[in-house]
Parts: C-alpha cells; structure tokens; sequence
C-alpha cells in the first residue's frame, strides 16, 4: 500500500509532490468535457490528494492546457501546493522546433492556463528531429534556457522517450527535470540507466505509462499493442504471465503495473491519464492495494528480455 497523501521533494526544483501526477494528454480529444471540468475544478481547488498535474502545448488537440486555466481562474488562481508542469511543443504541419516556435508554443500554453510563470517547463519529444539538432545554436533547448533565464519558466526539463537519447540530454547538465514513458513498466525495464543518471544529478523525475498505453491495465481492447506500437510476442508472453501470477495472488494487475514505478525511489511522480473523477478514484485504489512482496520477485522473473525492449 502506498500513502498517496504525503508529498516528497521534487529532485532539485524546490518543489514537493503527490507520487501521482494526473495525466490530461487525452483532455479534450473525445473525453466528457462535463466529467473533465469537474475533475478539474477539484484540482484546482486543493479538494484531491495530489496537487502535480502535468500537461502539454499539444495534449487535447490543444484543448488540455484551457481546461487546466479555467478550472485555477474559477479558483481564484495557482494556490500553494498545487504544481502544473507544460511542455513546449513543435509546429504540427512541418515539425518546427525553431526557437521562435519554442516561444510561441510557451506563450500559447501562458494564455490557456492563465499564468505569467510555469513552474516546469519541458522540451516536449525531441526525438522528432533528434539532439543535435535540438541542441543546436538557436534552436529549441537554446529557448528553453532562455526562457529560465528570463523567469518566464522557474525549471526546465526533458520529456520523450528513447532512453539513450534522453541520457545525451541528462549528461548535459543543463536540465532541472525529466519525464520519461513507457520505458519503466513491469514489462520494459530499459530506463533504469537514465533514472541513474538523473538521480545522479538530483533531478527531478517523473514516470509516464506505467500501463504501457494500456495493456497492463488488464484491458482486453489493449492487448495487442505496447507503447502505442504492436506488441512483441516476449512482452505478450510476459504480460500473460504476469496477469497468471497476480490473479493467483489477488491482485489487480494495474496495482502491480502503477506501484512497480511508483515504489521506485529513483521516480519522484507517476503520471497516469485520467479524465474524470472516477477514474482518478480507481488509480487511487490501485496504489493502496497490498502487494504481497514475494509477489515482486515472481514479477521480476516474468519480465521479458532487454531485447524485446521499445528502442531494443
């Protein structure tokens, strides 16, 4: 069982959060907009038991940052305790990380969410154009820094998903923040090196997908697919197993998926995507399920190869 209610130190960034980070990439692309404006307005009022909430420029066709804003101007702003990272995000049509759409992208998320600052701000999947080109004079990470520089961001990191990519920009030291996904589940265990290398560098970390897009929830409609691409047969087979052994103890096999990245030390938060209040309810209930520790052991035997890894 994990305590949901007590906050831990968000690596170097001064701030303390929930172990569970609420996930909004689906709101505003066929979600309940209804069931969406009163989970937010929860939020925003301090009424649930994480106040981390982590969003993006691009989540909801755009629409996820506007629920967010009007749900803290109908609170009456940012209150303490409650922290909302963003991210900074390409030009769809042609895939343009230049440093003025860097600018425009963090502008557009300041207006949606009615804010002048952003507590973390993120380079949002550089792995579309790859690290030299991000890295390079006048591009995006050059605009990220001078966002920092200007207080327009209080701390930046990366968010994406090839591991030894995100090593290149951990090793740089540049970054305050890292989001990671789908690279550190009970089937895919290849972050483990970058979780080292930034807790290394006391950065703070937070873990996207523990459900691997859907799969490890249990849910039939996702068992063909891994990490939104189709599923290997190592990770199939791993992921029947792992569903055997936590029927024979009892367990849920979300529970065991959602607490295997939130029990890590390394992993300050877990994002989950949740679009409703129920639907937070049941990622509540999955981390208090009791896990009965030889049951971790018996998991860790399950899990599949390095070799039918996401970037293997």
């Amino acid at each position: 069982m994990i305590d949901l209610d007590t906050t831990r130190p968000f690596g170097s960034t001064g701030l303390t959060v929930a172990p569970l980070c609420i996930g909004t990439s689906s709101w505003g692309s066929g979600t309940d907009d209804a069931k969406i404006r009163e989970f937010a307005d929860d939020w925003a009022a301090g009424s649930l038991s994480t106040g981390f909430l982590d969003t993006s420029n691009l989540y909801g066709d755009s629409r996820s940052e506007g629920f967010v804003g009007d749900a803290l101007r109908a609170a009456g702003g940012l209150r303490a305790g409650l922290v909302v990272q963003t991210k900074l995000d390409r030009r769809l049509p042609d895939d343009d990380f230049g440093y003025d759409q860097m600018w425009r992208s963090l502008e557009q998320s300041l207006s949606r969410l009615g804010l002048d600052t952003v507590q973390l701000l993120h380079l949002h999947d550089p792995e579309v154009i790859g690290f030299e080109a991000a890295m390079a004079p006048g591009g995006a990470v050059e605009a990220l820094l001078a966002m920092k520089e200007q207080g327009v961001a209080a701390s930046i990191g990366i968010s994406g998903g090839p591991v030894a990519m995100l090593e290149r920009f951990v090793e740089t030291g540049l970054f305050d923040a890292l989001v990671t996904h789908n690279r550190f589940t009970l089937v895919d265990r290849s972050a483990g090196s970058l979780l080292d290398a930034a807790t290394r560098r006391g950065m703070a970390v937070t873990n996207a997908a523990p459900y691997g897009a859907g799969v490890l929830t249990g849910d039939a409609r996702f068992a063909d697919s891994y990490g939104y691409r189709p599923i290997r047969p190592e990770v199939r087979a791993a992921v029947e197993a792992m569903t055997r052994l936590c029927a024979e103890a009892g367990v849920p096999l979300a529970a065991a998926a959602l607490q295997f990245s939130i029990r890590d030390p390394r992993i300050h938060s877990t994002i989950v995507g949740v679009s409703s209040l129920a639907r937070y309810r049941a990622a509540k209930e999955s981390a208090r399920v009791d896990i009965p520790s030889d049951l971790w052991q018996r998991l860790d035997a399950a899990a599949p190869p390095a070799s039918a890894a996401l970037d293997a």
